[in-house]
């Protein structure tokens, strides 16, 4: 058990967090949340002992085995199969051991040596190690290839199979799914809930959070508090505590208010000094409550062109890829104002590859791209964020982009992205990725395009950031191409599916539900890179007869999936509709509760208003019952499809 004893922990001159006490038992899974800066990983970093606390106790047992994932990766010339090997750090001693007795012809070394390498199973772990670089995104072959022909993102990744590849009893990860894909994702989801000791994981993606945590730590105020749960659980949780808070704050506020208001009336009057004196010292005794306070600086939204074309981009009989490599091949599209488009595939299956070529930042090898006449792109990737001007302020790059807007304009736009006025004129040479991913997101803003094409826009951003872009992003009137790995962000903000798979790109018919559930379906039947080293191994009829009954399931779920993925569209279709409507309900609700409206009954605006209302009402009762039917229906055929299974 880890134990939290009245903890405060400073870096420098700012208190982190102060007064935390709590216990962490052993296979619990805990997400640890709060903005950017506030001191996440110092936290980690004081469970490592790399960080010693400013006052308080923390208490870890002795014989704990902490595995981290480190944040940075030397240019190394070992494999990385070898590299991931080294995480394992007993087995790596053994093997030293074992080397040292035979060049010393040491019997009993050798013996012992051998005994150690028996109890951990070392004639696994070599395939072990190879599963895990296949579970996250790693090709065959790779594993033989030194670890510098990897691009930073490929060695994080690296860093992170080391880490599950050392036996713990305790596991800490720092947004261990930023520069991983979907498929990735899902695969270290179904590793983790496996994983039997006290896991301790930072995160910004609130679904991932959702799947693998049972209780979240959450970074409010200088101030560590637990909630027992999920992401979401927390979250309703932190908003009832926020609602009591808030009335007790206008509670003890409105007593003082009374209180000095009796004070300053009837502390002169001799026969009332002694009760306004009582009253003071009420005040005093008082409990401090502070109001709850929204934790998010960020505000924006993204305008968009005013101008359109229909089509916005069009590729036909497309060859995409590099001078010595095809990508992908045959691809024919259009792109067509207010579509918003989710791309899902594997890291190099070709999503970055297309939509460079749809951005005209990567020349067709071969078709046509025709673009139209008002088509303005913003383009993010984060390679992006190393082209900013280091040495010019956040205002400055703005101003190049529009030389007559005022300053003042500026000033106010780059509030909402989080600049304070010291960042909006200093140098950006030493801002952090988050804060450079917010400046490039605002420079694409500034710019007002008409097709926002996105590649994993959410890397560096915390948790407030991205519930504001996925804000921004549903109310964007234009057009949206996204790849992302957060889940929360692609169903809300894309309307449908693409698949980037074996060279082609095609529509995925099924939600972004099924995109998953089939992911974990292949894990489960062994298709791809699992947890199949700590399954049990099959004999090889077992192993062929169970390979073809998990061949005719997935085959039996891809036609299921096929034969629901309509109605399923259609459901969440009318939900929408459903949802759109119940607004513009509550707004005609607020537009009629002004009380000057009936000074009038018989004036135009009420009666137009009063008219909305009953089409809306009539609107909103035929779309619920439209739902009510579609979704009884939808649970008919998933039941029957269950039978015929079964």
């Amino acid at each position: 058990m880890i134990a939290l004893e009245n903890l405060a922990l400073r870096r420098g001159r700012d208190l982190l967090f102060a007064e935390a006490s709590m216990q962490i038992h052993r296979g619990e899974r805990i997400g640890i949340i709060g903005r950017n800066g506030c001191g996440k990983t110092s936290l980690l970093k004081l469970l490592q002992q790399q960080l010693e606390v400013d006052s308080g106790r923390l208490s870890i047992p002795e014989d704990w085995q902490i595995a981290c994932m480190q944040q940075e990766i030397d240019a190394v010339a070992c494999s990385a199969l070898d590299y991931v090997l080294d995480g394992h750090v007993q087995l790596r001693q053994a093997q030293s051991l074992l080397a040292r007795s035979e060049q010393q012809d040491d019997t009993a070394g050798m013996a012992a040596a051998h005994d150690r390498l028996d109890h951990l199973r070392a004639w696994e772990t070599e395939a072990n190690a190879a599963q895990l670089l296949a579970g996250l995104g790693f090709e065959p072959g790779d594993g033989a290839r030194p670890v510098n022909d990897f691009s930073g993102g490929w060695r994080m990744r690296l860093n992170l199979a080391r880490a599950l590849m050392c036996p713990s009893d305790c596991l800490l990860l720092d947004e261990p799914t930023n520069h991983l894909d979907i498929d990735a994702v899902a695969w270290l989801e179904r590793w983790l809930l496996r994983y039997a000791g006290t896991l301790m994981l930072i995160s910004h993606d609130r679904d991932f959070l959702d799947a693998v945590c049972t209780r979240i730590l959450s970074f409010e105020q200088g101030r560590l508090q637990l909630y027992s749960g999920n992401y979401s659980d927390a979250e309703q949780q932190r908003a009832q505590r926020q609602a009591q808070q808030q009335a007790q704050a206008v509670k003890v506020q409105a007593r003082v208010e009374q209180i000095n208001r009796f004070v300053s009336r009837f502390r002169a009057q001799a026969n009332k000094a002694r009760q306004a004196q009582s009253r003071l010292k009420e005040l005093d005794r008082l409990p401090q409550i502070e109001a709850a306070q929204a934790d998010s600086p960020y505000h924006f939204e993204l305008p968009a062109a005013d101008r359109q074309s229909d089509p916005l981009l069009h590729l036909r009989d497309a060859e995409l890829g590099y001078a010595d490599a095809c990508i992908l091949s045959q691809v024919s599209l259009s792109l067509r104002p207010g579509q918003r488009v989710a791309i899902l595939g594997r890291n190099g299956a070709g999503k970055s590859t297309l939509l460079k070529s749809l951005a005209g930042l990567q020349p067709l090898l071969a078709g046509e791209r025709n673009c139209g006449e008002h088509l303005r792109i913003g383009y993010f990737a984060q390679h992006q964020l190393d082209a900013l001007d280091l040495q010019t302020s956040p205002m400055l790059q703005l101003q190049r982009l529009r030389p007559a807007a005022s300053s003042q304009s500026i000033r106010d736009f780059l509030g909402g992205f989080g600049f304070g006025a010291d960042a909006e004129t200093a140098g950006i040479a030493h801002f952090s990725g988050g804060e450079k991913a917010r400046l490039a997101l605002a420079l694409l803003a500034w710019q007002k395009p008409n097709l926002l094409i996105l590649d994993e826009p959410t890397n560096h951003l915390d948790m407030q950031m991205r519930h504001a872009l996925t804000v921004a992003l549903t109310g964007f009137a234009g057009s949206v191409l996204l790849v992302s790995h957060d889940r929360h962000l692609l169903r809300s903000c894309a309307d449908e599916l693409w698949h980037v798979h074996g060279g082609r790109v095609q529509q995925f018919r099924g939600s972004l539900e099924d995109y998953v559930q089939q992911l974990r379906e292949d894990f489960s039947a062994g298709t791809d890179a699992g947890m199949a080293a700590n399954d049990t191994p099959e004999d090889g009829s077992t192993a062929t007869a169970a390979g073809d009954v998990r061949k005719r399931r997935r085959q039996q779920a891809a036609a299921q999936r096929q034969r629901l993925a309509p109605m399923r569209k259609s459901l969440q279709h009318t939900e929408k509709r459903l949802s759109q409507v119940a607004q513009a309900l509550q707004t005609l609700h607020a537009q009629l509760a002004d009380e000057t409206l009936y000074q009038n009954p018989q004036s135009n605006t009420l009666q137009t208003l009063l008219q909305q209302q009953g089409e809306l009402k009539k609107q909103h009762d035929e779309l619920e019952q439209q739902w009510l039917q579609q979704a009884e229906e939808l649970e008919q055929l998933q039941l029957a499809a269950i039978s015929q299974t079964s």
